[in-house]
């Protein structure tokens, strides 16, 4: 691509109706294609990250958002027609605006991210890709837990140590009227209620 043509491609933020995030995503990705736009937004994006919990003895996986209630989109907006088609109601539905609009009325100028800021964002986009499992429940020491997979399954024990940079808990496991210490992995228990 041209570098002139990516100069003023910029990253804004749209506010969104929250819960609607997936909605004005997919709804400005089908108007891009649909009038051709694709180089003038090349990319747009929520900010999430996968969470995996254990609930009933079974690993979930869902997606949680940063930010919610906002769209990061990359775009040119040097011929206000996408400007306007993304705060256009009829067009794309459940968009508030562009966050840090200046200017009076419909018309008001969506104020770019800067690129710290972007980078900071898409580096913890990035960095989230990365881990390959993160619980939305941390364990704490001392708090009972019931083992839901392996060897010791059915058992139920103390949090003794957790191990955050590996996903890890040491826990106490009565076994034969003896208190044994086990390590396990945070999708192995589940938190006693």
């Amino acid at each position: 691509m041209n570098f002139s043509v990516m100069a003023e491609h910029k990253w804004y933020v749209v506010r969104a109706v929250s819960g609607k995030e997936r909605k004005v995503k997919e709804a400005i990705e089908n108007e891009v294609n649909r009038q051709g736009w694709n180089e003038l937004v090349p990319q747009v994006l929520i900010p999430s990250e996968k969470v995996y919990e254990m609930r009933n003895g079974k690993k979930r996986v869902r997606e949680r958002s940063f930010f919610p209630g906002y769209v990061l989109i990359h775009a040119d907006f040097t011929n206000g027609e996408v400007q306007h088609m993304i705060t256009n109601k009829e067009i794309i539905p459940n968009v508030i605006g562009f966050l840090g609009a200046t200017g009076a009325g419909a018309g008001k100028d969506p104020v770019p991210l800067r690129q710290n800021e972007v980078n900071r964002i898409l580096g913890k986009v990035d960095e989230a890709e990365e881990y390959e499992e993160k619980l939305d429940t941390p364990y704490i020491v001392g708090e009972s837990v019931k083992v839901m997979d392996g060897p010791f399954s059915g058992f139920t024990g103390t949090v003794e140590e957790v191990f955050e940079d590996r996903k890890k808990l040491n826990v106490t496991v009565k076994i034969f009227g003896r208190n044994t210490p086990v390590e396990l992995n945070y999708i192995q228990v589940e938190k006693q209620d």
